[in-house]
This record gives C-alpha cells, sequence and structure tokens, in this order.
C-alpha cells in the first residue's frame, strides 16, 4: 500500500473556494470541494491515482458512458469529532461494493489500495472542508464510468474512477409520507437492482413524479412480479416494526446490500431488538397497520441514515403510523451517528481513523 501512496501525485488548487461558503447553510450535495481525485484505467489496467483541482472533465461524445450507460458509484462520508480527528465509516464496505456493482457492469475492479489511499489522500488535501457542526459531514462520492469511444455495444475500453466531496448539513428530511407502488418496477431478478448503478436510479425518477404528483414524498417499491412483497424505500433500505419486530427484506438480486442496513440489523441485535430478515407482504402491513401492530416504518441510508416514514398510500387507502415517544428508529439513529462521531465506544470495528 506504501507503493501508492507514495506514488499519488498531488495538484493543489491555486484558490480555495472555502472562504465562499457558509457552512451553517449546507444543503445536501450541491457546494464541491476544492480538489478530486481522479484514476483513469487505459491499456487493460489502472494508472496511479492523482488529486487534482475540483474541475469539469472533457469527454468523447461517442465515449459509451452516454450510450450504454457503464456508470457505477458510491455514497459514504467523513466525520470529524470533537477533537477534530478524522473518521470514516466502515470504507472498505463501499470499496467491496464498487467492485461488486462494477463487476456486473463489466467494468474492471479498482484495487483497494488505489481506492484506499487515493481517498486518503485526497482527505488530507481538503480537510479543512470537513464541516464540525452537529449533525453535519463531508459526504464522499466514488463513481466508475466508461470512457472509452465507440458506437458498437460493447464494454468500453477505458474507464475513469473520480472521487468528489461535498460538504453537507444534518439531513433533516422530517417524515416522508410514501406510496406502495403496483405499476413500474424499481429491479428485477437477474437484473442490475443490487448494484449501485446510475441507471437504477434514472428509472426509478418518473414513477416517483407520478407518486409525488399524488401528494406523496417517495414511493415504496415492491417486487417485479407479484407486486405483493415490499423491498425497497426510494433509494433506501427499508424497515418495518411490528409489535417489538423489526423486519427488513432480504437482499438479492434486487436489493442493494446496504451498509446503513448493515449497521442497524447488528445494532439492533446489540440492543435486543427482536430482528427478522425476511420477505414482507404488502398485506401483512396493511393487516397490521388496520390491528395497530404496525408501530414504525423507515428508510436507512447513507444520507439521511435513517429517514422515518410518517404514513403510507395504498390502493386509494391511506394509512397513518402513531407518533411513539422512544421510536426504534431515534435510538438506532443515535446509536450509528455516535459511531460515526466517535462519541462512544465502536465495538463493531467500524469506524476507520484517517
Amino acid at each position: 500500500m506504501d507503493t501508492i501512496a507514495n506514488a499519488i501525485t498531488i495538484e493543489r488548487a491555486k484558490t480555495s473556494k472555502i472562504d465562499q461558503v457558509d457552512f451553517n447553510n449546507l444543503a445536501f450535495g450541491k457546494v464541491l470541494t476544492d480538489h478530486m481525485l481522479v484514476c483513469d484505467y487505459k491499456n487493460g489496467a489502472w494508472e496511479t491515482p492523482k488529486v487534482v483541482p475540483y474541475q469539469p472533465i472533457t469527454l468523447d461524445p461517442s465515449a459509451k458512458i452516454f450510450h450504454y450507460g457503464q456508470s457505477v458509484f458510491e455514497g459514504m462520508k467523513a466525520y470529524k469529532d470533537s477533537e477534530e480527528n478524522v473518521w470514516l465509516f466502515r470504507p472498505l464496505d463501499n470499496h467491496k461494493r464498487i467492485n461488486i456493482s462494477s463487476k456486473r457492469l463489466a467494468i474492471p475492479e479498482i484495487p483497494e489500495d488505489y481506492f484506499m489511499e487515493g481517498l486518503k489522500a485526497l482527505l488530507k488535501v481538503d480537510e479543512q472542508w470537513i464541516p464540525t457542526s452537529e449533525g453535519s459531514s463531508l459526504y464522499i462520492r466514488p463513481f466508475i464510468f466508461a470512457t472509452g469511444t465507440g458506437f458498437h455495444a460493447s464494454p468500453a475500453d477505458e474507464y475513469k474512477m473520480i472521487i468528489a466531496c461535498a460538504p453537507s448539513g444534518s439531513y433533516f428530511a422530517g417524515k416522508v409520507k410514501v406510496l406502495i407502488e403496483e405499476t413500474y418496477s424499481r429491479s428485477a431478478n437477474g437484473g442490475v437492482g443490487f448494484a449501485k448503478a446510475g441507471g437504477n436510479y434514472a428509472g426509478q425518477f418518473y414513477p416517483t413524479q407520478l407518486a409525488v404528483e399524488k401528494g406523496y414524498n417517495q414511493v415504496i417499491w415492491t417486487d417485479d412480479n407479484t407486486h405483493e412483497y415490499i423491498e425497497e424505500a426510494g433509494a433506501m433500505n427499508i424497515f418495518i416494526r411490528i409489535n417489538d419486530t423489526l423486519i427488513t427484506s432480504p437482499t438479492s438480486d434486487r436489493i442493494l446490500d446496504g451498509i446503513t442496513r448493515k449497521s442497524i440489523i447488528e445494532i439492533a441485535k446489540d440492543e435486543n431488538i427482536p430482528v427478522e430478515v425476511r420477505k414482507i407482504t404488502v398485506s401483512e402491513v396493511v393487516e397490521a397497520s388496520k390491528n395497530g401492530s404496525l408501530k414504525e416504518m423507515f428508510g436507512a441510508g447513507t444520507a439521511a441514515v435513517i429517514s422515518p416514514i410518517s404514513g403510507f398510500g395504498y390502493r386509494n387507502e391511506e394509512y397513518d403510523l402513531p407518533e411513539l415517544e422512544n421510536s426504534y428508529a431515534a435510538l438506532l439513529k443515535k446509536r450509528i451517528t455516535d459511531i460515526q462521531y466517535n462519541k462512544v465506544e465502536d465495538k463493531f470495528g467500524w469506524r476507520y481513523k484517517l
């Protein structure tokens, strides 16, 4: 690893934008830092990563990303604790997952040391951009896409990985109202639903727009075959609490293996909360709502960590969830964020010090 770490070149920006940023009013993913990491794949191998000033990229119009959609990404965060130490949360899982996504889209896998040492070099250069206010963090977006050219429908021969960062404030989305989807599907068996492929999200936008027009914030995705089983919440994994049991769908070809999802399952077990990883039907959730046993539903992902759901719509009926004093959502979010910000002992070994 030292070999790559020592080989990474750093070209610093001539001037910094940091003085123009209001760190007390940061929208999510809108303000970008001064630098980015770039790493190119050419002649059958990944070249040495380099840190350069944040800048536009130039691509040939026949670059295959535009025509065949070879593109994958990750979402992660860097945090500062009260002592100004910088921490990442389960970054090796992000590296592993971007390679799982890449493999599915015939993109060459990025070596761990290229990813991790490149990320560390970038964060050291832009460390001042990591916010220190409560709930804030530096959102990190690694992505890989096809730069090789030609209209032939085949994998590209050249690719580019970029890691760009955006300081972001506390992600308070409020409680969301969701519509259970029965027409459109997010993914299918044998497809790419488990990968963080750009096209997965593009395909979600239209059904989500239709739900927004009906007064909902987001869509609950169901299985592609029968639309009987609950799978994901928008771009997040979903958890459902019936009585005292927390239920989430098993990962599959269709469902993303979320890092926040995995963390919630482990923390819930540590809190002696009964957890079931199993298929759950829409009818079970509707019945639980009707008989009062449905206590909570929430989405889980990197950006919001946990996003509580206040109610859902299904077949022209509205179902509200109760307001709870001591919700699982609040407990689990605090447990995760306390680990992320180095406020408590990390018994799981998830924190990664820069």
